[in-house]
């Protein structure tokens, strides 16, 4: 009886015992399927705060840079292009836009400038002036003009007589001056040389400022399209023929007139510097007059150089003579067959000396203007002639009464 009891003690402690151990069992495996739900829970939030961060981050930087861009725009100037502020140099600027009252720039404005005085640097010239219409045909009605280019050190003596010169042949001619930075012409607004000065620079005889001034009055006069012929004059020269007369001779020309010479002197060769070489060598060095006339592409690519010109600028210098052979030497070398090799102003150097001679008011004769008209023969589009030279200088200021007196004799209109 007490195994019995013994073992019905033990067979009880083994049951109880494997109901805890069950217990215990589904306990763990419980808790561990409550574990997931926990997690999954907790990674959500997790994704939702990070979420609401970058959201938050983002926001604050966007405005953050919506301030600093806003600031440095209305700090900036505002830029216009250049050939609007070349242009329409006198046009205000505000209140420009579908709005405004104002009238839009008309094609005559951006083909024709109204005004030759602007704010460019001579780099800036250059670049617009080099610009070209790649269009064969205008779209404009277009009278080619001949652009009559003073380069001067201040007053033009001769002044009267060239006003009769043009008087009646409006729209066929244009005007333009340099002089010192600091001299205004006092002329009557009845004058065709009425506000025609460019802005100017100090020029020195002999040193490249006189070939940057007419670089500079080239670019000025091609802003004009219709400017078809370009002619440097002085103070001192005249014209010796009526304006129809040049006129048709220059237009209707095929050559540009350049003098280009290969002078073996001291003079010519001996001024060649051996350091332009290659782009320069000797054989290639030229010798001519300071007083060109160029037709407008040639014009063109002579304020578009940036190779050859800054080569005389460094290797040309007194005494070499920057104006007597960067022009015919770069217009020889790359377009000999456009220019006549030859000048159309007329000087006199049988007196001697580094400068042509000077003529006052008792040399005016008609006998030296038949001389300076009746000049030897030369060539005119590949014929024969005697009307060689358009133009003469040096002619001082009291030169001038006698010349006008003259005009009957130079066919004025």
């Amino acid at each position: 009886m007490p195994l019995q009891l013994i073992e019905e003690n033990k067979l009880r402690l083994m049951m109880k015992a494997r109901g805890n151990a069950l217990a215990e069992e589904r306990g763990i495996l419980g808790i561990r399927s409550q574990l997931p739900c926990k997690r999954e829970r907790h990674v959500k939030v997790v994704k939702i705060l990070t979420y609401l961060v970058l959201v938050g981050t983002g926001i604050v930087f966007g405005l953050v840079e919506t301030f600093n861009m806003t600031h440095y725009l209305n700090n900036q100037p505002v830029f216009y292009p250049v050939e609007e502020a070349l242009l329409s140099p006198q046009a205000p600027l505000e209140g420009v836009g579908c709005n405004s009252k104002e009238d839009p720039p008309r094609l005559e404005h951006r083909i024709r400038p109204t005004t030759l005085m602007h704010d460019m640097t001579d780099r800036e010239l250059l670049w617009r002036a080099s610009m070209v219409p790649l269009r064969r045909n205008y779209s404009f009605e277009r009278l080619p003009k001949i652009a009559f280019m003073f380069l001067t050190r201040g007053p033009l003596p001769l002044f009267p007589l060239w006003e009769r010169f043009f008087r009646g042949h409006e729209g066929l001619y244009s005007i333009y001056v340099h002089s010192l930075p600091s001299f205004r012409l006092n002329i009557s607004d009845t004058s065709p040389f009425y506000r025609r000065e460019i802005p100017s620079q100090v020029v020195q005889w002999g040193e490249a400022n006189m070939c940057d001034a007419e670089r500079r009055l080239l670019a000025n006069a091609l802003l004009d399209f219709s400017n078809e012929r370009f002619i440097l004059l002085s103070e001192t020269c005249i014209p010796v023929f009526n304006f129809s007369t040049i006129y048709t001779y220059l237009i209707k020309s095929k050559h540009s007139f350049v003098h280009s010479s290969d002078d073996p002197r001291p003079e010519g060769r001996g001024r060649y510097n051996i350091n332009m070489a290659p782009e320069i060598t000797l054989s290639q060095w030229r010798k001519g007059s300071q007083w060109f006339e160029v037709h407008r592409k040639l014009a063109i690519d002579i304020i578009s150089d940036t190779k050859y010109y800054q080569i005389f600028k460094a290797f040309c210098k007194p005494s070499c003579y920057i104006d007597e052979h960067y022009i015919p030497t770069t217009l020889s070398m790359q377009f000999g067959s456009l220019i006549s090799n030859r000048s159309i102003t007329w000087v006199d150097w049988s007196r001697g000396g580094s400068h042509p001679a000077m003529f006052g008011k008792d040399d005016i004769t008609q006998v030296l203007m038949e001389r300076i008209r009746d000049a030897n023969n030369c060539t005119y589009n590949d014929q024969t002639t005697s009307l060689c030279f358009l133009f003469a200088r040096k002619f001082s200021p009291s030169a001038l009464h006698p010349l006008l007196n003259m005009l009957s004799h130079f066919g004025f209109d």
